[in-house]
């Protein structure tokens, strides 16, 4: 049976988030080094980015380096840069076919001088893009996110640039990184974690949750489309009774 057909194409999420989870582990259990299971995890983007776009998602979000992160052993760190750097490299044919937008959401200048080079290049390469936006979160943390909106919008209030009684969720929504792209409406973590780890606390407010116990390096089309039925077969009520939505 094809898992696809089941799929109901008019009530896909617009904006899907996944944070990856699990390289790690996967490669333990292969007996080799984490960066074994980090390579691994490039291809299930490819083949998730990729099954997204043939899907009809319109926005696409992956945790790919958080704030935290840095705080991993400096070899490991230093592997995934070179990853990071290769991946665009290679990844930018496939963004061209597919007609993907990539887009970078974080603290993008406490990048590697390089990382972010090859990053603005890809994003600039990519931008006339329309079928989908893949956003990379790098060196993101949702708090640090927030900080920075908080402190930005004073600094205009200050300036008399902003009133403070005009200050609302859309003006709050233009300073985030995510500016110009919608809240989240799936949100999939795998590796058995139920877990937020810092990721778009405010965007995934009304958002649905799906947590899976693949191994980010085994997360397949499959299971992708086993999250998006899951979240069809739920009813997203945003605050409102059953009958209020009916």
């Amino acid at each position: 049976m094809n898992l696809e057909n089941e799929i109901n194409k008019d009530k896909l999420p617009k904006h899907l988030a996944i944070i990856m989870d699990g390289n790690g582990r996967w490669a333990k259990q292969q007996g080799k080094l984490r960066a074994f299971g980090h390579e691994n995890g490039t291809k299930s983007v490819r083949t998730t980015v990729e099954a997204c776009a043939k899907l009809g998602i319109e926005y696409l979000t992956l945790y790919a380096f958080s704030t935290e992160n840095w705080n991993r052993p400096k070899l490991e760190v230093e592997i995934l840069m070179k990853l990071l750097i290769s991946s665009l490299k290679k990844e930018l044919k496939t963004l061209q076919e597919n007609n993907i937008k990539l887009h970078a959401i974080g603290n993008l200048n406490s990048l590697p001088t390089s990382v972010k080079k090859e990053l603005l290049e890809v994003i600039d390469k990519t931008k006339n893009n329309s079928k989908m936006t893949l956003s990379l979160a790098l060196s993101y943390g949702s708090r640090d996110e927030i900080i920075n909106a908080v402190k930005n919008i004073s600094e205009k209030v200050k300036n008399n640039i902003i009133s403070i009684d005009t200050i609302d969720e859309s003006i709050i929504n233009q300073h985030l990184y995510t500016q110009n792209i919608p809240d989240v409406d799936l949100v999939i973590r795998t590796s058995g974690e139920h877990r937020i780890s810092n990721f778009l606390l405010w965007q995934i407010a009304y958002a649905e949750f799906y947590f899976t116990e693949v191994l980010w390096p085994d997360f397949k089309e499959e299971e992708l489309i086993k999250a998006i039925i899951s979240y069809q077969n739920r009813e997203r009520r945003f605050g409102k009774t059953s009958e209020q939505i009916k």
